[in-house]
C-alpha cells in the first residue's frame, strides 16, 4: 500500500439534529436534519518550520513601509 492511500487527506464529520419547530408525532415520521463537514487534515508544524515561517515573515512587505512614489 502506498503512503498516499494509508493516510487520510480529509476529516469527515456527520452531525444528527432534531427537530425543534415540529411536533413530536410528526417528527417520527420524517428523517432527522444531517450536517455534513468536511475539513483537511493539517499536519502539525515542527518547531523547525514554525521558526523557518516566522523568519520568512519578516521578509514580507507591508504596506506601511513602502516608500511614497515621488
Amino acid at each position: 500500500m502506498a503512503d498516499s492511500d494509508a493516510v487520510a487527506h480529509s476529516s469527515i464529520a456527520v452531525h444528527r439534529g432534531d427537530w425543534t419547530n415540529l411536533p413530536a408525532d410528526l417528527a417520527a415520521l420524517v428523517a432527522p436534519p444531517v450536517t455534513v463537514q468536511a475539513v483537511p487534515v493539517e499536519r502539525p508544524v515542527g518547531s523547525w518550520r514554525r521558526g523557518q515561517q516566522a523568519r520568512s515573515r519578516g521578509n514580507m512587505p507591508v504596506g506601511k513601509h513602502v516608500r511614497a512614489a515621488r
